[in-house]
Parts: C-alpha cells; sequence; structure tokens
C-alpha cells in the first residue's frame, strides 16, 4: 500500500515538473506580444517570494493571460476556473494543464477537496474572487475560507488598465489596447484583515466583510 502511494506521489511530483516547464514556455512565448500591446509594467514582482493566494478583480479573459506574465516564467500559477471553461476551445487546453476545476454556481466538497490537493503542492493559487468576467457580479469568499484553511497569506494583484479595457473593437481594426501597469501587493493574512472584527460575528458575516475588505484592498493596491 505505500509502495502504491510512493509511486502516486511520485507521479504527482513529474507531473507538476513537467506543467512547471510548459507553463514557463507558454510565459515566456507570449510575454513579447502582451508587452508590446499593452505596454506592460509590473510592480511589486518581489512579494510573490512566498507561497500564498493571488487574488485579483475579473474584468475580461486577458487577465489570465496578464497575470500569468507579470509573475513571470517561474512562478506558476495554479488558477481555480469553472467548468463551462472546458468546452471553451480556446482555454479548454491550458484548463487541464494549469486549473483546478470547480462548479461556480455549486461550490461543492468535491471541488474543495480538489482545491486543495492542487494548493498543497502548487507555490501559487490563482484565484478571481467574482468568479466571472461579468460586470458588477458580487465577489465570493472562496479565497478568504482557502487561506484561512491552508493558513497561507493573500496577495492582492490589482491590474490598472489606461484606455478599454478588455481592448475595444476586439476583431476589429484598428484594436484599441490600453495601457497595463500589474501592481501586486504585500501579502496579508486573514488575521489581519480581520483584527478589528468582533470574535462573536457569525462566520458568514465575517468570510463576507473580510472578502469586501481584501477587494477593498485590492483596488488600493
Amino acid at each position: 500500500m505505500s509502495g502504491t502511494s510512493s509511486a502516486s506521489a511520485v507521479g504527482s511530483w513529474l507531473a507538476d515538473r513537467v506543467r512547471d516547464v510548459l507553463y514557463g514556455l507558454l510565459v515566456i512565448l507570449f510575454w513579447p506580444s502582451l508587452t508590446v500591446l499593452f505596454r506592460l509594467s509590473v510592480r511589486g514582482r518581489s512579494h510573490l517570494r512566498t507561497r500564498g493566494i493571488v487574488v485579483a478583480p475579473h474584468r475580461s479573459y486577458w487577465d489570465i493571460f496578464v497575470l500569468a506574465v507579470a509573475c513571470g516564467p517561474f512562478r506558476r500559477i495554479t488558477f481555480l476556473a469553472r467548468e463551462g471553461l472546458l468546452r471553451h476551445p480556446v482555454f479548454a487546453p491550458f484548463v487541464w494543464g494549469f486549473a483546478v476545476v470547480i462548479d461556480r454556481e455549486a461550490f461543492g466538497v468535491g471541488d474543495f477537496r480538489r482545491t486543495l490537493a492542487a494548493a498543497s503542492r502548487a507555490k501559487l493559487l490563482g484565484i478571481f474572487p467574482e468568479g466571472t468576467t461579468r460586470p458588477g457580479a458580487r465577489p465570493k469568499s472562496g479565497a478568504i475560507r482557502l487561506a484561512e484553511r491552508l493558513d497561507r497569506p493573500l496577495v492582492p494583484v490589482n491590474i490598472v488598465a489606461r484606455g478599454p479595457y478588455p481592448p475595444a473593437r476586439f476583431l476589429k481594426i484598428p484594436v484599441c489596447f490600453p495601457r497595463i501597469e500589474v501592481r501586486i501587493g504585500p501579502p496579508v493574512t486573514v488575521g489581519e484583515l480581520g483584527r478589528d472584527l468582533p470574535p462573536s460575528l457569525p462566520r458568514s458575516d465575517r468570510h463576507y466583510l473580510l472578502t469586501s475588505r481584501l477587494m477593498e484592498l485590492i483596488q488600493a493596491t
């Protein structure tokens, strides 16, 4: 039995190393085009030296590639992705290789276990609290709950666009790309976020307030 467990652990380790290499190659491949199109600049990359949960607002599918390039080829992010992306012809291969697939509308025990298993091996876990690019979507508390469970800090990341984002008139000529600055803030623990909250506060209310504070911190980064 222990031999089977050891073989499984070795297999997982090798699979992760293959993902590291492929991820790094893809980031290097995307880096020149994103840097030119978005005139991409990055501030605060040194804050990624620790294991953590990268949290950023979600306004466009470009966010995924911008965030990956901003963090660099040697800091693979394991993203949380909704099931619908598995049916997307462009994103499906990336989701299979570099994401944990969850049911965003009915997040269950199985989704949580898969997320914990992936997060235990990944240095960086990437979460978009809104879970969708739809404007006005209410952020969910998944990042807070995972940070509590994994005892990892949250790394706030703000994608600041000067110009239309997502790019205006996409697939038309001319395409107007904004100038983007990715601002990576210092890691913060859940305890630091909720330092002044009363201990008697119901769990759901506490998670709601912590999520609101996290989103405010991202916007201020």
